[in-house]
């Protein structure tokens, strides 16, 4: 594998279908308020995968550096802990991608004011502190919770509010799908690693629930997910909205594997919720853009 395909392969591909959906999701509810805008949505959807990417890299630097990616890690191959890429140089990398996202995030705070100032800054605040600094989320049980609020939440409305200023009860209420999803996808990540995590002393939820808790944890959250379609289309009074639904089958799916897998076997859910992410953004997408 040459530099330039352990940087992709480090980039976690699979996983980035939760930087775009929520972006996707906040595109569609600006157009259907009238006021989207093709050149603000690149910028918007470059500034998410950055950020994601940046996250996953420096995510590397330092689980390498705490040992948390060993031989007996159940996950892909990390670059960094294969020696594939060195420290020094995935460190300069993710410097780099922090800098150009800041200054396309620039670009956003011009058209939309310092609120999105704040929001990047507290974005790449996490992409930092989501492994390093002196209380590391991923190590202390907070990954989930914060996933939630930034690839769910802040995510969505942040895109709303770059395109019309202000934040509304519809795009709160959308933006809790990609939410529960993200969560998710971080879950079983988690729950795949939790014993060579207890090893690190890298205690993430999974490991401070258990795998009986996590995995009723993972498929409740999928549930309660099935419920927000519902609640826009009752806000709305619009059945459009119930089109995300169709992703049903997928949910399910994922639901009954957190159960039956166990170890490497488990990428292949993180694979399917990477996949339910992207198509339920897209079906949501739909449903904004018809209901306009």
């Amino acid at each position: 594998m040459t530099k330039i395909q352990a940087l992709f392969h480090s980039t976690r591909p699979k996983t980035l279908p939760a930087s775009l959906s929520p972006v996707l999701i906040g595109g569609s509810i600006a157009y259907y308020y009238g006021k989207f805008d093709w050149f603000l949505f690149i910028i918007v959807s470059l500034c998410a995968i950055l950020i994601q990417i940046s996250t996953n890299y420096i995510n590397e630097i330092y689980d390498y550096k705490k040992g948390a990616d060993n031989e007996q890690r159940q996950g892909p191959q990390r670059s960094v802990a294969a020696g594939l890429i060195s420290l020094n140089l995935m460190t300069k990398i993710s410097s780099v991608i922090i800098i150009i996202t800041f200054l396309l995030g620039l670009i956003l705070v011009q058209q939309s004011g310092l609120i999105i100032l704040i929001i990047g800054i507290l974005s790449l605040l996490f992409a930092w502190a989501y492994t390093g600094g002196p209380y590391p989320l991923a190590y202390n049980g907070l990954a989930e919770p914060m996933v939630f609020i930034f690839f769910g939440l802040i995510a969505v409305n942040g895109t709303v509010f770059v395109f019309i200023h202000s934040i509304t009860w519809i795009s709160f209420i959308a933006s809790l799908m990609p939410a529960f999803l993200s969560t998710t996808l971080l879950m079983v990540n988690n729950i795949r690693d939790a014993a060579t995590d207890l090893k690190a002393k890298k205690y993430t939820l999974a490991v401070k629930l258990g795998q009986v808790r996590s995995r009723r944890l993972y498929f409740i959250l999928h549930l309660i997910n099935l419920f927000v379609p519902f609640a826009i289309t009752i806000y709305s009074s619009n059945l459009f909205f119930l089109l995300p639904l169709l992703s049903i089958p997928l949910n399910i799916q994922a639901a009954r594997l957190i159960y039956i897998k166990e170890g490497k076997e488990l990428n292949k859910v993180l694979a399917l919720n990477g996949v339910l992410i992207m198509i339920n953004g897209l079906l949501t997408s739909i449903s904004f853009v018809i209901s306009k």
